[in-house]
């Protein structure tokens, strides 16, 4: 089969497509004939090395992190799927690989793809569906009546966390450009700032949480809207220290992260609670 790699770490990183054996099934494996694979900023951060003190990869790697397809074969044990049944899923950390026409994964990490999906809709659904799920249930911990607020928000993790956090009971607004306006609307912000109209940092009011989609730019303008004691998560700025802890990492690693994240955490700690974490890693799939 065909599979698209990445032979190293680069800034200008490139992928390239090699013929490559058909994955081996185990017992608990399902094999996918791959219909669409979604490219995802994950990608461009493990393509350039930028996480590779999370997860560092040998290789050569075939790239891709999320897919849509068709159950080819199914392992001995496998009881959940079977050959023809339409799936998708966002593959483990540790064993990625999208990019490819076929791809062999544990059951417990593939789904079955809703009737209502095609292929394309179905391939860029779970990774960033599991992100705003996790980043509102498990990271934040938001609550009903509370409120957030997501720069960027009119892009697809905007879609997904829109409704998932509406239906926990949250205020949301979010800005963008303006033809994702109604889309947003419709999904049910309660505000949408257009980026290129209003700067959502002098009209918005304080909330409990933001969730940064832009990175280290908008940090400021971020911090502005935030209520004393309440949280920023970023997906896209780098790990800091408060990351580093959480996920109970070596001490050197603690302290790799420390001097990454000094631009976050020199932010006053006392009134806002900074966590950084990029999007794969909030999915726990560590």
């Amino acid at each position: 089969m065909q599979a698209a790699q990445l032979r190293a770490y680069s800034k200008n990183f490139k992928l390239e497509v090699r013929d490559v054996p058909v994955p081996t099934v185990g017992a608990n494996d399902v094999l996918v004939k791959v219909k669409v694979a979604a490219v995802n900023p994950v990608d461009g951060l493990i393509g350039t090395g930028s996480v590779k003190l999370i997860q560092d990869y040998a290789k050569p790697v075939t790239m891709g992190n999320e897919f849509s397809g068709v159950v080819s074969a199914v392992g001995s044990a496998v009881t959940a799927f079977a050959v023809g049944q339409r799936v998708y899923a966002r593959l483990p950390l540790t064993k990625i690989g999208a990019f490819a026409e076929y791809v062999a994964i544990d059951q417990a990490a593939l789904a079955s793809m809703p009737a209502s999906l095609d292929f394309a809709h179905g391939a860029a659904v779970p990774l960033t569906g599991l992100t705003a799920y996790q980043a509102l249930h498990d990271v934040l911990d938001a609550h009903a009546g509370e409120s957030v607020m997501i720069p960027g928000g009119s892009g697809s993790f905007g879609q997904m966390a829109i409704p998932v956090a509406k239906a926990m009971g949250l205020t949301v607004a979010v800005s963008g450009n303006a033809r994702g306006r109604a889309a947003a609307l419709e999904l049910g912000a309660d505000q949408y700032f257009d980026y290129r109209q209003e700067n959502y940092w002098e009209t918005l009011g304080k909330v409990d949480y933001v969730i940064d989609t832009i990175g280290p730019r908008e940090l400021d303008h971020e911090l502005a809207v935030l209520k004393s004691g309440g949280q920023l998560l970023s997906l896209v700025m780098g790990p800091n220290r408060q990351f580093a802890v959480a996920q109970q990492l070596s001490a050197f690693k603690r302290l790799l992260f420390t001097f990454a994240g000094l631009r976050l955490d020199a932010k006053p700690s006392e009134l806002v609670r900074l966590t950084a974490l990029f999007s794969f890693r909030v999915l726990g799939l560590s």
